[in-house]
């Protein structure tokens, strides 16, 4: 179990020093999942009792556009979760991969951003403010949100949002911390011997 100082010191060097590319060892998988834990209290002391339905989100009044330092996707509830310098500015649903095509754990960064991008792998689909956080492909992008994970592992945004999240980010500034702490058993073991 981390404690309250080296999660502290985790997401410092996560958000301070994004020099890697995708971590998706153990011990990152423990800091995204701490990081949910954390998103999941900002979200109920920021925003109250709000529950969202598929497609919906909410910005911290006065804070649509601002700088967006840290994502942070709890797969588990499909949510996302924006933070800027001063805390967490905006929650949104989300709809991520399904049980074939499971998305990424860990930590990582923003590697590329293109505002209208097309799947090299899946038929040529549209995939609107794009987000690239691995080399395999894997981005946030706007998409399709069922209420449930239904992509082939990218993280789908309501458009609105994707668009707004979109401006707000920066290629290598902007860490995305991902963990299904309720997720599928043996997701972490997947993940360690590089299956997942």
């Amino acid at each position: 179990m981390m404690t309250k100082t080296g999660f502290f010191l985790a997401m410092a060097l996560a958000c301070a020093a994004p020099a890697f590319a995708a971590d998706n060892s153990v011990a990152a998988i423990h800091t995204a999942e701490a990081a949910v834990r954390q998103a999941r209290q900002d979200m109920h002391a920021v925003f109250g009792n709000t529950t969202l339905r598929p497609g919906q989100f909410k910005w911290r009044d006065g804070r649509t556009g601002s700088d967006v330092t840290r994502i942070v996707l709890d797969l588990s509830r499909q949510l996302a979760f924006a933070y800027g310098d001063d805390g967490l500015v905006a929650i949104s649903t989300i709809s991520s991969g399904d049980k074939n095509h499971l998305s990424p754990v860990g930590v990582y960064e923003i590697l590329a951003k293109e505002r209208m991008h097309r799947s090299i792998r899946y038929d040529n689909a549209p995939m609107p403010f794009m987000q690239r956080i691995n080399d395999g492909g894997v981005a946030l992008h706007a998409g399709a949100l069922p209420g449930h994970p239904a992509s082939h592992g990218c993280i789908r945004l309501p458009a609105t949002f994707a668009a707004q999240l979109f401006g707000a980010t920066e290629v290598g500034d902007t860490s995305v911390l991902i963990a299904e702490p309720e997720g599928p058993p043996g997701r972490i073991v997947q993940v360690a011997l590089g299956a997942g």
